[in-house]
């Protein structure tokens, strides 16, 4: 019997090393390429790969599966699918890790760190020798992260999305993560449920692994990554524990061999059509106020880019485009529910016309060819998940952008989950908690001077000043006044909120309360706040001598945050971070850098 020989490997003394695929690329520097090359196929043939595998294209994928990262916990399943993809078509699937980050187990913030895992996804595939990288991410944070980092190293990328979990049940009623979290919460401070209720509640609400089973920060990342054409758009609402999810793995991989071989790196796809179409999905879904900061940090990312898409933006496609999409905190309903009712699928032929649909996708074609190559018919459980342009549930701009003297650069409200409409156009005096230490030690003090009618008003919530932006923009509402029967308040900080929480609640302002300059770091007590969203003016009804006093007080005052003494990354953090109407990036990542 012949004993097959093994293929012998073009070690060419003669020749340049000038091949920009496979193992051939981005060798380590040793002074000559070719013991490079060798020296690299020493150490991963150490891994069992013959020759002839090692000519195919290499198709990274990166692994964020982690223990701490329940969003995460069917990445395993996910990879092995993905490899499946990769290896039916040709490819060589390796997989390696990155920073993995969840929204729960992340101090001070999981925002925090997303710059952080920005870095490490860049870096990574940037001295890799990968032809293509599929990233694997979902929890809030990481897909943004990974997005950044994949059009900084500018090689070609597939985000593939965990997905959202699915619903719970108690004494009848689905639950789903974290909008009933909240609410449940928020009804046991208020006395109308009891420990046990609480207790078994706990129980229910995350009942699969996955993303929240709401429109949260997860599933809006997940829907404007579809809209930017960057996956399979079923890509964005099939369960996370569904054998859907792992058809659409397969399909990633199969995807990726495609794109390495067409070199479609992410700044060619990737332009202003398709953040357009981003935020006219964003509007219709109801999605987080957290993609308003994220889609910023994305396209400040971008060469060609950045700095043309603004706040501004958002506010004036958002005046066209009405809410159609049915789910919790805006709405009613699931994740899984949108999924069954046709998902994106759907939602795009629906908002066909709002949409530019010359724009690229990651497969090559234009999102009219993919619209067109995949009709949807639409039957009466969709049309109830996924309303008509005719009968939307808000007529416009569910997210909305604020100036004004509190927000000279910018606020952002979502209008859509607003419980009191009235509050959209409020007067009230402000009650005023200093930082988040301050909000837990008086919120609930029977002799904090508040009523319904007050302005709640939290500083030191903004990207250096916690640091990170935690999600503490959800200022509970006073103890007192939740025995009382209140639901909603106005509420006003330079932080975040869940994009599973709703409520009348202004976030973002910038600049943020500990800079110099900044009104909402020398708002008072008793000082009245204006929001007039129709007008999309928040103001504080102080006179400007008055505001120029207290800036010169406050600048006379002891440096609240000393940013350029602190050590490792929160130094770093401090120092670079830019403020949330730029995306909360560091400024030597943006496309910029540092001019």
């Amino acid at each position: 019997m012949d004993t097959a020989k093994p293929s012998q490997p073009d070690y060419d003394l003669t020749q340049p090393i000038t091949a920009r695929s496979g193992l051939k690329q981005g060798l380590a520097n040793y002074g000559d390429p070719h013991f490079s090359l060798f020296l690299r196929k020493v150490f991963i043939k150490a891994l069992g790969y013959s020759e002839e595998a090692l000519s195919r294209p290499i198709i990274g994928i990166i692994n964020t599966y982690s223990a701490f990262n329940p969003c995460h916990a069917n990445v395993p399943q996910l990879i092995e699918a993905a490899k499946r993809g990769v290896q039916l078509n040709g490819g060589l699937a390796i997989e390696f890790p990155t920073i993995s980050i969840h929204e729960s187990f992340s101090s001070p913030t999981s925002m925090y760190l997303r710059n952080l895992m920005s870095m490490d996804t860049e870096e990574m595939i940037k001295a890799q020798p990968l032809d293509a990288c599929i990233m694997i991410g979902g929890c809030d944070k990481t897909v943004p992260a990974q997005i950044m980092g994949g059009i900084s190293a500018n090689k070609p990328v597939l985000p593939l999305i965990t997905g959202p979990m699915m619903p719970g049940s108690y004494r009848g009623q689905r639950l789903g993560a974290c909008t009933d979290c909240r609410n449940n919460w928020a009804a046991f401070r208020a006395g109308e449920i009891d420990i046990e209720d609480i207790s078994s509640l706990n129980e229910e609400l995350a009942p699969t692994a996955g993303t929240c089973g709401v429109m949260g920060t997860a599933s809006t990342m997940a829907c404007i990554t579809a809209a930017l054409g960057m996956m399979p758009l079923a890509g964005a609402t099939a369960a996370a524990v569904s054998s859907a999810r792992l058809r659409i793995a397969e399909q990633t991989g199969a995807n990726a061999v495609a794109v390495a071989a067409a070199q479609r790196t992410p700044q060619q796809i990737l332009t202003l059509e398709s953040f357009h179409n981003a935020i006219v999905v964003l509007q219709a879904i109801g999605g987080s106020t957290n993609a308003v900061v994220h889609l910023l940090a994305i396209v400040n990312r971008h060469p060609d880019l950045a700095g043309k898409v603004t706040l501004q933006t958002f506010d004036d496609i958002g005046r066209d485009v009405p809410l159609l999409v049915d789910l919790k905190p805006s709405g009613d309903n699931y994740m899984t529910d949108f999924h069954n009712a046709g998902g994106m699928l759907a939602l795009l032929h629906t908002l066909r016309p709002l949409l530019q649909t010359s724009a690229m996708t990651i497969t090559g074609q234009t999102l009219a060819q993919v619209l067109d190559t995949t009709p949807f018919r639409p039957f009466d459980f969709s049309t109830q998940i996924i309303r008509p342009l005719t009968n939307p549930l808000h007529p416009s701009s569910s997210l909305v952008v604020l100036h004004g003297n509190l927000a000279p650069n910018g606020a952002v409200m979502k209008a859509s989950a607003s419980k009191y409409t009235h509050l959209l156009t409020h007067r009230g005096p402000a009650v005023v908690f200093e930082n988040s230490a301050d909000l837990a030690a008086r919120i609930d003090s029977p002799d904090l001077d508040v009523t319904r009618d007050s302005v709640l008003v939290l500083k030191g919530i903004g990207p250096i000043g916690n640091p990170g932006m935690p999600e503490a923009g959800l200022i509970p509402i006073p103890r007192k006044l939740a025995e009382q029967g209140v639901k909603d308040m106005l509420r006003l900080s330079d932080g975040r909120m869940s994009g599973t929480a709703g409520g009348s609640i202004v976030l973002h302002i910038s600049p943020e309360s500990v800079l110099p300059g900044s009104v909402l770091g020398i708002v008072r007590d008793g000082d009245v706040v204006v929001c007039d969203v129709a007008a999309r003016r928040l103001e504080v009804l102080l006179s400007e001598e008055e505001i120029a006093e207290r800036l010169r007080e406050k600048e006379e005052a002891p440096v609240v945050v000393e940013r350029r003494r602190k050590r490792g990354y929160r130094g770093l953090y401090e120092r670079e971070v830019n403020q949330a109407e730029e995306g909360a990036d560091f400024g030597f990542l943006t496309a910029k850098g540092l001019s």
